[in-house]
């Protein structure tokens, strides 16, 4: 993919009930649009790393903008707007994704931006597309800075994030262990950046006084190699339990290289990280069996899906839509549902296309379902609660798909 890339495309929940559900004074509200609106068009900013140690995470882009199009060609686009999202790669590099924004945000004129990966790119921007009054929508970053509102709601009210915060996901993993396995000796694996140090951070929180059984971590930069050397030092503490705060590259390299060690440590990984094709094909199904990570969104490839309608639905999208992707990579689905909350917040903008309008609909997300989530979740935001996703479940790899145990 080239570095900037411009694609018109368009999403539609399968099951579109959303613009059934919209307030009548939505629909016949005056039409009122900011920067990159017209009556045809939506024009979306993105930055992705297609490119780079995080480029598995591109796929994310590729489904958005499989979506966007399909929600174009077939349903005309959002209240007759097509969607227009010119989405560029940062190869998860500060500096670029900075560079990127300012020129979506300045030369392109979007409305807004989407969903940009990773808590350290997201911070970067941050102060920026807050100044300018941008909305910096659904981002792929844990941060709990991206969650409650943030730290400092005065200056960064423009923000908000999508999945469940990095310290709450690692805060799970700590009791799940503490009820399962008290006496454990724990070492860490860590991504030198505020994604891995938050992570370590909600650990210690979640193990309260048990932190102490923490015998070893050690960290690396998204730049590095390999994570070989790192992985000898903690199998050297005695650990029996290992946790992996990285991305998949690394997940996937650290854990073939605890197999090629002989130790047996019980893993656990981050979701963002929980890939069957990016990150457990490449680290070795077989020696992946028995890994554990925190579940919110339903994997196409585990049986117990197999009837449900949605899934059943997505599966046919993705064979007309994106016939030469792996469907067994959850950032397809991911995407895809990052696309569809998205269209959702549009729907429910109707005719006021306003920065001012498009984040406050974001924000006022009451009940909202997207069947791509695990059942029992339900999205609701507000001015005072940025955080969306807020249900996730312990669950083990057995060799072939995901079980929740």
């Amino acid at each position: 993919m080239t570095n900037r890339t411009r694609r018109s495309m368009v999403l539609a929940p399968l099951a579109a009930a959303a613009a059934s559900t919209l307030p009548l004074s939505s629909a016949l509200a005056q039409k009122k649009y900011g920067p990159g609106v017209t009556d045809k068009e939506i024009k979306i900013g993105q930055s992705l790393p297609y490119s780079g140690p995080a480029s598995a995470y591109g796929q994310i882009g590729r489904a958005e903008a499989a979506y966007f199009k399909w929600l174009n060609d077939e349903k005309g686009g959002i209240n007759g707007r097509k969607i227009n999202l010119i989405s560029l790669d940062d190869g998860y590099n500060p500096a670029k994704v900075v560079e990127n924004v300012r020129r979506l945000v300045e030369q392109d004129e979007v409305s807004f931006i989407f969903n940009v990966l990773g808590t350290p790119l997201n911070k970067a921007i941050r102060p920026y597309v807050n100044q300018k009054k941008v909305p910096h929508l659904f981002n792929a970053a844990g941060s709990e800075q991206f969650a409650d509102q943030f730290a400092d709601p005065k200056n960064f009210p423009w923000s908000i994030g999508w999945q469940p915060t990095l310290k709450w996901e690692a805060s799970t993993y700590a009791k799940h262990l503490l009820a399962n396995h008290p006496s454990a000796k724990i070492a860490v694996l860590f991504q030198d950046d505020d994604f891995g140090k938050e992570m370590l951070e909600g650990l210690k929180e979640g193990l309260g006084a048990k932190a102490s059984t923490i015998l070893g971590t050690q960290s690396y930069q998204p730049t590095d190699p390999t994570v070989d050397s790192q992985l000898v030092s903690l199998k050297a503490t005695g650990a029996d339990t290992l946790f992996l705060f990285a991305y998949s590259k690394q997940v996937a390299q650290a854990i073939r290289k605890v197999a090629e060690l002989g130790w047996k440590p019980d893993i656990y990984i981050h979701l963002g990280s929980a890939q069957i094709g990016s990150t457990l094909q490449p680290a070795g199904l077989e020696n992946s069996i028995g890994v554990k990570t925190g579940g919110f969104i339903k994997d196409p490839t585990d049986p117990q899906w197999k009837d449900d309608p949605f899934i059943k639905d997505w599966f046919a999208w993705m064979k007309k839509n994106m016939p030469d992707a792996n469907t067994a990579d959850s950032m397809n689905i991911s995407g895809f549902a990052y696309a569809q909350t998205l269209e959702h917040v549009l729907r429910q903008c109707g005719d006021d296309l306003t920065r001012e309008n498009i984040m406050r609909q974001a924000t006022s997300l009451k009940d909202y379902r997207n069947e791509a989530l695990l059942p029992g979740s339900l999205i609701n935001t507000s001015p005072t609660d940025y955080r969306v996703i807020e249900y996730i479940r312990i669950q083990r790899f057995n060799g072939k798909a995901w079980e929740y145990v």
